[in-house]
């Protein structure tokens, strides 16, 4: 892991949180396993831009960065753990964690309750005493996923920093920045405490065809003049497939058609917005036909626009 976590995304130290999101996403569009297959040096390097925003995206872990709380691979420095336990100053240090055990008053009373004044706490410890158990910290990870594994859900697997592997169920329709909380997935406890959850950011990749309205998917679909006039059948993509589609007649640009049924986890629909395309090269027989036509079919398309001006 290098040293620096801005500089494993680009950025300044001085970048703002949407500033560090948007280079992330940059890079990760170009760097995913799923768009780099067999190339272990973009696996590797998505790794590492990874785990850098898995601290710099979290406002608490990224001050503690900055501070030099932690190490570039989100440990703990063990100066920074000695001024915290030992330094707090008067009255005792307080414990903080993201687990949610906060201001849990001075060491002495936390050592109290460890050898003897807190009861129902686990086994037996010394002098007598209960043994001390907590539950483990939840453990925060951020996943970047294809846009049609979003909508349509998957599964998959997250390469830890230290090497090991975590599965991950993708629920059809998740949407970008939604947490999948696994069970039992984070930090151990001590003692007999349980250990602590995986909570899983979704971020979604943009696709090229694709964009989401809710539970409704958009596609931009061009025709030809001839299929504008005419009408036909055309082909056109679905987030389950590619399906026919009649464009009727007389069709314009920013018509929307709509596809029953083929949005979000079959709730939403598809919603094709049509644009006429001309062709590349306007030929004579094509100037000659439309010259001929205006004479008896003239029309003004900014009619509107110019009554309410």
């Amino acid at each position: 892991m290098a040293e620096d976590l801005y500089s494993v995304l680009g950025v300044a130290k001085t970048a703002s949180a949407d500033d560090i999101t948007k280079a992330y996403r940059k890079l990760a569009k170009k760097l995913h396993p799923d768009l780099n297959p067999g190339d272990t040096v973009a696996e590797e390097k998505f790794k590492e831009i990874s785990h850098a925003y898995s601290i710099l995206n979290d406002e608490d872990k990224r001050g503690q960065y900055d501070r030099g709380e932690i190490d570039a691979s989100g440990q703990e420095r063990p100066e920074a753990r000695y001024y915290r336990e030992y330094a707090g100053g008067p009255g005792g240090a307080r414990y903080h964690s993201s687990a949610g055990y906060e201001d849990m008053g001075d060491f002495s009373d936390i050592f109290g309750d460890m050898f003897g004044r807190s009861a129902g706490m686990g086994g037996r410890g010394p002098r007598g005493g209960a043994r001390f158990s907590m539950p483990g910290q939840d453990a925060q990870y951020h996943l970047n996923i294809p846009f049609l594994d979003a909508v349509n859900g998957t599964k998959t697997r997250i390469t830890l920093p230290d090497g090991s592997t975590l599965d991950v169920t993708i629920p059809p329709g998740v949407n970008e920045g939604q947490v999948l909380r696994l069970k039992g997935k984070g930090h151990p406890g001590l003692g007999e405490g349980p250990p602590g959850d995986a909570l899983v950011e979704v971020g979604v990749m943009p696709h090229d065809v694709f964009k989401r309205e809710g539970n409704d998917i958009v596609v931009e679909l061009p025709i030809s003049l001839e299929e504008a006039v005419l009408g036909g059948k055309v082909e056109i993509p679905t987030i389950g497939g590619k399906v026919a589609m009649a464009v009727p007649a007389g069709a314009n640009s920013g018509q929307t058609l709509r596809l029953k049924g083929r949005g979000v986890k079959g709730k939403g629909d598809q919603l094709v917005r049509l644009i006429v395309v001309m062709p590349d090269k306007i030929d004579d027989d094509l100037k000659q036909f439309v010259e001929e036509w205006k004479k008896t079919h003239a029309y003004d398309p900014r009619r509107t626009m110019k009554e309410q001006a």
